[in-house]
């Protein structure tokens, strides 16, 4: 474990490590086993493999090394198969028939499925969007506020402060999608959050090739509910793809900082283009939400979103990239982009795209931006 106090980069490459033994590696190989040694009555830490894994206490003790850096040994995490299972964990675990959540309805587009379930089992779903601290009225007598800052696609972000401060008020708990600024970026728990909630698939491993999720929380009473529902569901994470994103934390920072500088510079390189509208971009000091977000955010995140003037010119501009692949998700070392109203869902216009800047030379980024934008004029 690394000292209180720590840099963000000694944190991220050493976090969750165990202590050094002769002729060990330094990050043990990942641990395959449905089974364990079990001789006499069950006990101990690993008795079966849906329940627990060592690869998985490792990368876990690691995570909460970054989410309460202060306090990790004060907070605990579970980790998921995917981002969808840990939402869905904090959801199913901490509500019941005839309580009522609110959820952004500007959030992450599998959430209305999280709605039409939530619904099934007898529990009141409200909506407000993340801009303007919008969930607030609809708080008096839910269990649960869930916020997602920055919101995905639309890069609006709310007061987790001021948020957290009304829910608890009113016997709410709080849960934080932190997905897109990860814990580099933010960290909800020390805002007062109940639960920081992750699709580590995203910026937390940083190269498209491994699904995974985690919650983060303080309370271990609300932290046994979430890990009972992953051993009844079975949403478990491969220990191989677990031991990956371990490897991937190390370089954590480096892909952070380097992505969050590109996505500014990208962000100013494209206010000045008359044919992009809408530009969002929460590190821009012009950006509607800049005033809330450097209040509590630390880094800005790698995601930029803007309008072009119609469909048939987004996509146009998405085929003469060259360095940048059409895809979806976002995060990766890699610059992706999208135009996003392909999957409908969103309330977003046809020419919406949301650009997931990577850690490329950023000149070399923003010249094939800047060229495939002449392209289309």
């Amino acid at each position: 474990m690394t000292e209180p106090g720590a840099g963000d980069g000694t944190r991220a490459v050493r976090a969750g490590l165990p202590e050094p033994r002769k002729y060990e590696p330094t990050l043990p190989g990942p641990v395959f086993a449905a089974h364990y040694h079990l001789p006499g009555e069950p006990s101990g830490p690993y008795t079966y493999g849906r329940d627990e894994n060592p690869t998985w206490t490792l990368l876990e003790r690691a995570i909460g090394e970054l989410e309460a850096p202060d306090d990790p040994e004060g907070a605990g995490t579970v980790v998921f198969a995917s981002g969808m299972a840990a939402i869905s964990a904090v959801l199913f675990s901490q509500l019941s028939a005839g309580d009522a959540v609110v959820l952004p309805s500007d959030g992450y587009q599998a959430l209305p499925l999280v709605r039409e379930q939530l619904t099934a089992y007898g529990i009141e779903v409200r909506t407000a969007p993340t801009g303007g601290d919008a969930q607030l009225s609809e708080l008096d007598g839910a269990r649960l506020l869930w916020l997602e800052t920055p919101s995905n696609p639309g890069l609006d972000v709310c007061d987790v402060r001021r948020l957290v401060t009304a829910a608890h008020a009113r016997g709410a708990l709080v849960a934080v999608d932190n997905t897109l600024a990860t814990p580099l970026g933010q960290r909800p728990l020390e805002l007062g959050a109940d639960f920081s909630v992750a699709s580590d698939t995203k910026g937390l491993t940083g190269h498209g090739d491994v699904l995974l999720g985690h919650v983060t929380a303080r309370d271990g009473g609300r932290l046994a509910a979430v890990r009972r529902w992953r051993k009844i569901t079975g949403a478990i994470p491969g220990p191989m793809e677990a031991w990956l994103a371990h490897r991937s934390l190390a370089t954590l920072h480096l892909r952070v900082e380097r992505q969050c500088a590109n996505a500014l510079a990208l962000a100013e390189a494209l206010a000045g283009r008359p044919e992009v509208t809408g530009l969002r971009y929460p590190g821009l000091p012009g950006d509607p939400s800049h005033p809330v977000a450097a209040a509590q955010m630390r880094r800005f995140g790698s995601v930029v979103s803007f309008t072009l003037p119609d469909r048939g010119r987004a996509e146009r501009f998405l085929g003469e990239l060259r360095l940048v692949d059409d895809a979806t998700s976002f995060g990766g070392v890699r610059s992706t982009a999208e135009r996003r109203g392909r999957w409908g869902g969103d309330a977003v216009p046809e020419g919406f795209v949301r650009f997931s800047v990577g850690a490329e030379d950023p000149e070399d980024l923003i010249a094939d931006v800047l060229r495939a934008l002449d392209a289309i004029a």
